[in-house]
């Protein structure tokens, strides 16, 4: 993964990390990890009081990061604090499967924006880049693709944009019950150490170890 040197300019200290897991099996939720889950989302409503959520230091950073591309956060928040906010809210993490049950459940205790790809349909190197204009993108859960301005800050691999950075994902590269390898991504932005994005997909892949056999491959920091 690389990221272009006019974001680098943009946005110094803006910072991802990334692992590859191979060989995972893709399953529905199972009625034990529904009850793993609404038990986690029990404990979140415990120990978070929502009011105070804006205070805390990486949920600031994704809120600051909004502000400077140009995104209200608090109409579009950020991807893991739209998560606490719905936990916190009364509704549970909603049921997809085993891996992105997983992601959601860390974004959650880490608050780090992640987003986890199948890699089997993603052609050559990723790279953080700025949209072209006219750029089609087909988000998940959108009726139809959007046109990008040029302005947006996107993820790309040699043929197709895989997220709007750092809070839309690409239909096209979603997790699905014909996934047998996956991309796991950490979301960086300015104020966010390369620790804390390590650690999040570190967890991710360690939660899905839970749920099925894989093969972690390698973990790269990209800065």
């Amino acid at each position: 993964m690389i990221i272009e040197e006019d974001v680098r300019k943009k946005f110094a200290g803006l910072n991802l990390a990334v692992a590859i897991v191979n060989n995972v099996q893709i399953k529905k939720t199972d009625n034990e990890t529904q009850n793993v889950l609404n038990d986690f989302c029990e404990q979140i409503r415990f120990d978070i009081n929502v009011d105070e959520l804006k205070n805390d230091e990486i949920i600031k950073a994704y809120r600051n990061f909004f502000w400077s591309i140009k995104i209200d956060p608090t109409k579009m928040r950020p991807a893991a604090e739209a998560l606490i906010r719905r936990i916190v809210n009364g509704k549970n993490i909603p049921f997809i499967n085993n891996v992105v049950d997983a992601y959601n459940k860390v974004s959650v205790e880490t608050k780090i924006t992640l987003g986890v790809y199948d890699k089997g349909v993603i052609t050559g190197e990723l790279t953080v880049r700025f949209a072209k204009q006219g750029e089609k993108f087909l988000g998940i859960g959108m009726d139809a693709p959007i046109e990008l301005t040029g302005n947006e800050l996107v993820l790309a691999d040699k043929e197709k944009i895989i997220s709007i950075y750092p809070y839309r994902d690409s239909n096209v590269t979603k997790v699905s019950d014909k996934t047998k390898n996956l991309i796991i991504v950490a979301y960086g932005v300015p104020g966010i150490s390369l620790a804390d994005l390590e650690k999040a997909v570190k967890k991710v892949e360690q939660e899905i170890r839970k749920c099925t056999d894989c093969e972690l491959s390698e973990i790269e920091v990209v800065e």
